[in-house]
């Protein structure tokens, strides 16, 4: 308890000192609108609580205290705080605001209303519907059948969301393999493709997506990815297959004679649930506020119609599924209870970057999609890929793109962005999450689910070396035919 009010002080103190640490406050006068841009430090709470997300997990003295949500939360709450502190004492407004408590209104409307309840009742839905979905049984570990699955899931995480098809997928896949030794590099292997790279065809297949999408990315665009999609699945698959081949052929033949006799077909349960998984997908595309419903006259109304769908279609979930499905599937609302708790104070104080962005940001020097694609990949590595993906989003659209394609009609500076860009963007964001254990998510829940199961996994930076021996090289390929 001590060492939970001690480092609480701390961070309360560190995020409420660092608006006044910048130096450069502005007064109670109104400022020019040149002169109105946040300076650096105010970067610090955004900064502060994705290094918590990263750091504190992996230091045994903050590791038990960050396990509790509530913790999470009082983090969140602190550094949001902050910055509504911030825009509230600074003599300018915010997106055209009065200054004061209209300002902080505003950030408020832009980030929680806008962009937060919509994303976390979009993960909440997923979460739920796929939760009461359960595949068993256990048949032989052979590597076309190990790749099977692994296609299947990375499928799947565009329709289900990457955090779904992980969750669905890995504990089957585990139990398949359970006679072999060998099993680290499948676990690895899978959270490349079905917690990260596969996520990449439909907004609802990983965050950073649908965030381009509240942001005015049509659906269906995401479609556009297919080619690297495919191109990166593909090679994936071939080296997965060559070394699950070798890996099967040092196998003790004990193992593989118990592998091949132990046989229960494969069953799943809970299939109603794909029904409203696709309905929540349908609602997610059609149900677009002030936008008028296909085949219709009539306009979506702004009245949280879409999310209450989703809502309505999760509580019809947990009401239709056996408690049997959900006790086998070890489901409860933790894992998404810790989404909730760290992406509202993320969506806040995220947004002093993007206002720096878009006034400053064609001043970065970062204008290709070859420097989209590294520059949003390697923060997606080591911090949450959502927020990445809104700022270089932001930073994108605040650029003059001349006579390349563009996509129009989004919520940039300009009100558009060059189209080469947002595929370098989406690509770097989703697909280099992969590259360690906090990229993304789902990422960490395997790797905890699969050390439970018995297999050793390697470290914050064994990984690492996988990642990097593997994915990297893969990743200069795909942004030499893609992104030059």
């Amino acid at each position: 308890m001590k060492r939970s009010v001690c480092i609480t002080v701390l961070v309360c103190a560190a995020a409420l000192l660092s608006p006044w640490a910048a130096g450069s406050a502005v007064g109670a006068t109104e400022v020019s609108a040149a002169a109105a841009t946040p300076g650096l430090l105010w970067v610090l709470p955004f900064v502060g609580i994705l290094l918590t997300i990263a750091l504190f997990p992996l230091i045994p003295q903050l590791s038990e205290w960050w396990e509790h949500n509530r913790n999470k939360l009082i983090v969140s709450v602190v550094l949001s705080g902050a910055v509504c502190g911030y825009y509230a004492l600074r003599g300018y407004g915010f997106a055209g605001s009065a200054p004061g408590l209209h300002a902080v209104a505003d950030v408020l409307r832009h980030s929680i209303i806008g962009d937060y309840i919509p994303f976390i009742v979009l993960l909440f839905s997923l979460y739920t519907i796929s939760g009461g979905i359960r595949l068993s049984g256990d048949i032989p570990a052979h590597p076309l059948t190990n790749c099977g699955f692994l296609l299947m899931g990375a499928v799947a995480a565009s329709f289900i969301g990457t955090t779904g098809a992980s969750m669905l997928l890995i504990r089957p896949l585990l139990q398949i393999n359970s006679e072999r030794r060998h099993v680290k590099h499948t676990v690895i292997f899978f959270i490349f493709l079905v917690s990260n790279i596969g996520g990449a065809l439909l907004p609802v297949g990983d965050p950073p997506l649908f965030l381009g999408y509240l942001r005015g990315v049509p659906f269906l665009w995401t479609l556009h990815l297919i080619p690297m999609w495919a191109a990166a699945t593909g090679i994936l698959l071939a080296l997965y297959f060559l070394l699950d081949s070798v890996a099967y052929r040092h196998e003790a033949k004990a193992d593989v004679a118990r592998d091949e006799s132990v046989r229960r077909g494969l069953k799943l349960e809970g299939k109603r649930n794909f029904v409203l998984l696709g309905a929540v997908v349908l609602a997610v595309g059609l149900l677009v506020p002030g936008q008028r419903l296909p085949l219709t006259s009539w306009v979506v109304p702004n009245l949280y119609l879409r999310e209450i769908a989703q809502l309505v279609l999760a509580g019809l979930s947990l009401a239709l599924t056996s408690k049997r499905i959900h006790k086998e599937n070890h489901f409860n609302f933790s894992a998404i209870g810790e989404v909730a708790c760290l992406f509202i104070g993320i969506f806040i104080t995220m947004q002093v970057p993007i206002e720096i962005l878009k006034i400053k940001g064609e001043a970065l020097g970062v204008t290709a999609p070859m420097h989209f694609f590294w520059a949003s990949g390697a923060l997606s590595s080591f911090l949450d890929n959502a927020p990445t993906y809104v700022v270089f989003f932001e930073l994108a659209g605040s650029l003059h793109v001349g006579g390349a394609a563009v996509l129009g009609n989004v919520a940039t500076a300009t009100g558009q962005i060059a189209v080469a860009n947002l595929l370098a963007i989406s690509c770097g964001a989703v697909f280099m999450g992969a590259n360690t254990y906090i990229g993304n998510g789902p990422n960490f829940l395997v790797k905890s689910i699969a050390e439970h199961r018995g297999v050793k996994m390697p470290s914050f930076f064994g990984y690492m070396l996988y990642s990097g021996g593997i994915l990297i090289p893969l990743f200069v390929l795909l942004s030499l035919i893609f992104f030059r």
